[in-house]
């Protein structure tokens, strides 16, 4: 059973930087693209970012090039998405979420992130 646990959220002030980390557990996620998710208060759940887990191009929400990052380290398992330059808009649960090639199925629990003003 593919398990995906997020952690690193938090409360930050504006400008400052979180790296959120989501380690994969259940199975070998060599054909998977891991994403990253998030959801504001009374929005919808919206693309962040992604990044095949095999390696390759990583794409990102337009609105969020330049400040948010997305790696993977495959010696733990983990994918990271390192957030510059936060702003109070980016406040959101953020999940982590794999896609074994037919549609994100598999989400993690989310994690806060809050960001001061």
């Amino acid at each position: 059973q593919v398990q995906l646990v997020e952690s690193g959220g938090g409360l930050v002030q504006a400008g400052g930087s979180l790296r959120l980390s989501c380690a994969a557990s259940g199975r070998t996620f060599s054909s998977y693209v891991m994403g990253w998710f998030r959801q504001a208060p009374g929005k919808e759940r919206e693309f962040v970012a992604a990044i095949p887990w095999s390696g390759g191009t990583t794409s990102y929400a337009d609105s969020l090039k330049g400040r948010f990052t997305i790696s993977r380290e495959n010696a733990k398992n983990t994918v990271y998405l390192q957030m510059n330059s936060l702003k109070p808009e980016d406040t959101a649960v953020y999940y982590c979420a794999g896609n074994p090639g037919s549609g994100w199925s598999n989400w993690g629990q989310g994690t806060q992130v809050t960001v001061s003003s």
